[in-house]
């Protein structure tokens, strides 16, 4: 039995209300989910807030979960619109002001280049894009899943999703030119 369809199988068992199969579901998942909320949202605390907001989700739409795809897309399906429901409401809320010391600036060159201070552009870059795009590229890369689970897990087009993917590692290697170059 593969993973997808172990997956399956425990969804089912989840609809019978069973809490074992449940916890095993989330054992499983929960590290990739966290991974995905947290390139997003720069934040372990909110990432581990929307990945439990999502486990229960999926809880109550046990019943209804019909495998018409691949279990992980229907997973990030829920993810997404969990993602997108936080930065709507997040959206609403006031900027905080940001000290122009604390944003990412060109290193000088007699500086090294940390991993640190690269994994932080990359975080700013990455929530800077479009959700669309964040969660696109996330699920491809962070999650290897193919252009169909993809485009089966945001609603879209497979060349939507592709256009999308595009888009971001465009903005990306913009964002990060100044780490490339070197």
């Amino acid at each position: 039995m593969n993973d997808n369809e172990t997956d399956i199988l425990l969804m089912e068992k989840i609809a019978n209300g069973d809490d074992h199969a449940a916890r095993l579901l989330i054992s499983k998942w929960q590290k990739p989910l966290i991974n995905f909320f947290h390139r997003s949202v720069n934040s372990v605390a909110t990432a581990e807030d929307l990945a439990q907001t999502t486990f229960i989700k999926l809880y109550r739409s046990a019943p209804n979960y019909k495998p018409t795809a691949a279990f992980s897309t229907y997973l990030f399906h829920i993810a997404h619109n969990v993602l997108i429901s936080n930065f709507r409401s997040t959206s609403r809320k006031n900027a905080e002001p940001t000290d122009p010391a604390e944003l990412p600036g060109v290193a000088d060159e007699s500086d090294e280049l940390t991993t640190n201070e690269l994994e932080k552009s990359f975080a700013v870059a990455v929530k800077d894009l479009p959700p669309n795009q964040r969660s696109a590229i996330l699920m491809l890369c962070q999650q290897e899943l193919s252009y169909e689970e993809i485009a089966a897990a945001l609603d879209a087009s497979v060349p939507a999703v592709k256009t999308w993917i595009h888009r971001a590692r465009q903005a990306l290697r913009t964002s990060l030119a100044v780490y490339l170059e070197k």
